[in-house]
C-alpha cells in the first residue's frame, strides 16, 4: 500500500469511527435527556392549559399524547444507555489513535506497521459498535460530528461538503415539510378567494 493510499484509508476509518462515536453519544444523550424535556414540556402545557383554553383543545392534547408515546419508546433504551456511553468513549479513544496514526504516516512512519495498526483499530471498532441506535440519532450525530469533533485531518482526504454535513433523510424531511406548508398556503388562498 502506498503512503497516499494508507492516509486515505486511515481518514475513511477515522470518519467511520468518529461518526460512530458521536452516534453512540447521540443515542445516549437522547435517552438521557429527552424524557426529562418531554415531562417538563407536558407539565408546562398542562399548567398553561388552565389559563389558556386553546391549549386544552384536541390538537395540543393529541400532541402531548404522542409525546408520551415517544417517551415510552425512548424508555426501551434506558437500561442500555450506559453501554452507549462506554462505546462512545472507547470509539473516541480509537478516533484519537487514528488521528495520531495519520500524523505518524504523514511523518513517514513504516507503512507496513502502520497498516497493521489500522487493522487492529478497525477490528476493535467493530467489536465495540452497537448496531441498534435510537431514531434520529443519525441527525444528531451529524451535528455532533461536524460541529464538535476536530476533523480537519479527515477533511484533508475526504473534502467534506454541505451534502456530507446534512443527512439526506433530514433534507428529504425539510422538502416534505416545505411542500406541505406551501400546499396548505395554496389551499387556504384558494378557499379565501372563493369565499
Amino acid at each position: 500500500m502506498t503512503k497516499d493510499g494508507l492516509l486515505k484509508s486511515i481518514a475513511e476509518t477515522g470518519y467511520n469511527v468518529g461518526f460512530g462515536a458521536k452516534k453512540h453519544f447521540a443515542t445516549y444523550d437522547i435517552v438521557e435527556k429527552a424524557p426529562g424535556w418531554i415531562g417538563f414540556i407536558s407539565l408546562a402545557v398542562g399548567i398553561l392549559s388552565l389559563v389558556f383554553e386553546g391549549l386544552s383543545a384536541k390538537l395540543p392534547s393529541a400532541c402531548l399524547t404522542i409525546a408520551g408515546v415517544v417517551a415510552l419508546y425512548i424508555a426501551f433504551y434506558d437500561r442500555d444507555k450506559g453501554k452507549y456511553e462506554r462505546a462512545g468513549k472507547e470509539m473516541t479513544q480509537l478516533f484519537n489513535q487514528l488521528r495520531d496514526l495519520y500524523r505518524q504516516v504523514q511523518a513517514d512512519a513504516d507503512l507496513k506497521v502502520s497498516a497493521g495498526s489500522l487493522g487492529l483499530i478497525e477490528g476493535r471498532f467493530y467489536e465495540v459498535a452497537i448496531s441498534k441506535q435510537i431514531l434520529f440519532s443519525d441527525w444528531y450525530a451529524h451535528y455532533k460530528f461536524f460541529a464538535q469533533h476536530q476533523i480537519e485531518w479527515i477533511d484533508e482526504q475526504k473534502h467534506f461538503t454541505w451534502r456530507d454535513q446534512v443527512p439526506l433523510s433530514f433534507r428529504a424531511c425539510l422538502i416534505a415539510v416545505a411542500f406541505l406548508v406551501v400546499s396548505a398556503v395554496v389551499v387556504a388562498g384558494i378557499s379565501y378567494w372563493r369565499a
